[in-house]
């Protein structure tokens, strides 16, 4: 076991220490009333059933009767209690969990699988709370419980204790043999568990390409060979049990039959005193064993909690946020914006970006353009901060950006992508992304601007309709203009458009056309477009090719110099005449 993962796990405890140490001393009352029933017993039989005390034999009864109540109640509360720190810890860790993925820059997220991030933040997560209610607090109880077994068995009768313990290494053995191999079982059973839900998360976002390409049957075998391999890992680990749990039995069955022959024979002897011992000491064997038994499954229900932890952990001590946060705020912008010698890379030394300068003044529209991996998206992610430069500097306002808060920086640029992203949620959320200080009064303000009222209006509900997952009820212009509504009601002095008209009809461009004009208007603006003719207003434009600025002008400056510009301008006016 790793007790340096154990001890961080501790620690999620300390928000709830006195909670805590109330369970401790409820464990420690729970394995002490245990053992006193058998004891009782042996002092009703022996002492007044022998005897022939009616009365006595009332009063012991009435005591164990009350002993039990008293310990349905101890135990009620200790399950309830231990359940209660549980649930509390795992919504501590799952928040603190979720936290830290909404820091993380988008490189963390390009490189690891979603359905894995939802196993730590769910699956993961929820083991722990069986860590509390079925590991470390159960555990405890059963080896405590053990302790005061042995303690009245020792009081009463030694030699019968060792008698009844014969068999004991035979359960150990068994016991650790079975605890090593649910430990590899239960790996197995997470790993499983982690690529079943990578591959239904990736193919269920992904369908509409499965079904477009007619994949459907492979993607279905694959799937059951990955749900083949879920099954044989539980599978195995019922076998264990299956095997384990029987061969306990017959271990506790003998040390029960090992204590009648030898308990009997001392009777017989007058060894030992009435035969109210022997039945008190059949007791204890069956309460000792039981723990005992059990305890390698709470181990293994504990390891699997180490297991999840550390994967939790490492997932928490990730250090792949962006460095340097700076500490610059400010109310409101100019929208300078400035590449000085830029070089940037998502991968080592393979540069996307090689040596980047442009300046566009505040107010002005700067048009990237360039054929498919030219480095246009990379230029719109470096301005945003999603991932940080490898050499150069970026500036907006004279200022490097890396000295502005994040949040703060962010606030002030306005993005609009090509593929518009929709919660299932409705469109007044999608629009606030749930902040409170946009009132419903500018939201209907920024749809009449950039002329998204009409359609919104004409939906059930207007802007309490639900778009559910990823837009899904909408076409690709309506989630378009639901973007551009969304960047308006934040008034960002500096905005970015992505391919913003590229999927849609001539009908759609044309109103898509008009809010983009509405969203520009007073506004530095950088636009990325394949179509040189949303463009050709731009005050400057840059041609990139691989990752480098071939030509930088306005269109007729650029169209003068006859080179690449010219190239893609005359290729897009061939392809609009056939």
């Amino acid at each position: 076991m790793d007790f340096k993962v154990l001890k961080r796990l501790i620690k999620f405890i300390k928000p709830y220490r006195g909670h805590f140490y109330f369970l401790v001393m409820l464990t420690i009352v729970t394995a002490a009333l245990g053992p006193l029933r058998p004891y009782i017993i042996q002092i009703t039989i022996d002492d007044y059933i022998a005897v022939g005390d009616y009365q006595g034999l009332v009063n012991m009864v009435l005591l164990l009767l009350v002993l039990l109540f008293l310990h349905a109640i101890v135990q009620y509360s200790h399950t309830y209690l231990s359940g209660w720190i549980g649930q509390n810890i795992i919504k501590d860790i799952r928040i603190q969990l979720y936290r830290h993925l909404l820091k993380l820059k988008l490189k963390f997220f390009d490189r690891t699988p979603i359905g894995r991030l939802v196993t730590r933040n769910v699956s993961d997560v929820e083991t722990l709370a069986e860590v509390f209610s079925q590991g470390l607090a159960a555990m405890t109880g059963d080896i405590l419980t053990i302790l005061f077994i042995l303690g009245f068995m020792f009081s009463q009768n030694w030699r019968l204790t060792l008698v009844s313990l014969a068999t004991l290494p035979l359960l150990i053995i068994s016991t650790y043999v079975f605890k090593e191999k649910i430990k590899l079982t239960f790996n197995r059973v997470r790993n499983a568990v982690s690529n079943l839900n990578s591959f239904v998360q990736e193919h269920i976002t992904g369908m509409s390409i499965v079904q477009i390409f007619g994949n459907e049957d492979q993607e279905y075998q694959k799937f059951k060979e990955i749900n083949k391999e879920h099954k044989r890992a539980n599978i195995k680990s019922v076998l264990y049990y299956a095997i384990y749990f029987p061969v306990a039995e017959i271990i506790g069955a003998s040390s029960i039959g090992l204590l009648i022959w030898f308990g009997a024979g001392e009777i017989v002897k007058g060894a030992i005193g009435e035969v109210g011992i022997l039945i008190s000491f059949i007791m204890y064997i069956n309460m000792f064993f039981r723990p005992l038994r059990m305890i390698a499954d709470r181990f293994n229900t504990l390891q699997l909690g180490i297991v999840s932890t550390d994967r939790i952990i490492r997932l928490l001590d990730s250090k792949d946020y962006l460095p340097n946060e700076g500490t610059f705020k400010t109310d409101s912008l100019q929208g300078e914006v400035s590449f000085d010698h830029v070089w940037f890379a998502y991968n080592d030394e393979e540069y996307v970006l090689k040596d980047i300068s442009f300046k566009a003044a505040p107010g002005e529209t700067l048009a990237l353009v360039g054929a498919t991996g030219a480095g246009k998206s990379s230029i719109i992610n470096l301005l945003s901060r999603f991932y940080d430069i490898n050499k150069g500097v970026i500036y907006i306002d004279g200022r490097p950006i890396q000295e502005y808060e994040l949040s703060n920086l962010r606030q002030h640029i306005g993005v609009v992508l090509q593929d518009v992203f929709l919660f299932s949620d409705s469109i007044a959320s999608n629009i606030t992304l749930g902040n409170p200080d946009i009132p419903f009064e500018k939201i209907i303000e920024a749809a009449e601007m950039v002329g998204a009222r009409k359609f919104i209006e004409r939906l059930p509900g207007g802007l309490n309709y639900n778009v559910m997952e990823r837009g899904a009820t909408l076409s690709v212009g309506q989630r378009q203009l639901i973007s551009f509504v969304r960047a308006m009601v934040y008034d960002p002095e500096i905005i970015v458009l992505d391919e913003a008209t590229s999927s849609v009809d001539t009908e759609t461009e044309e109103l898509i056309q008009f809010a983009i004009d509405k969203l520009m208007k007073g506004r530095t603006s950088i636009v990325i477009a394949h179509r040189l003719s949303t463009v050709q207003k731009a005050d400057q434009i840059l041609v990139l090719d691989h990752g480098e600025i071939k030509e930088k002008g306005n269109h007729e400056e650029l169209l003068e110099l006859n080179g690449y510009y010219t190239q893609l301008h005359q290729m897009q006016y061939k392809g609009a005449l056939s």
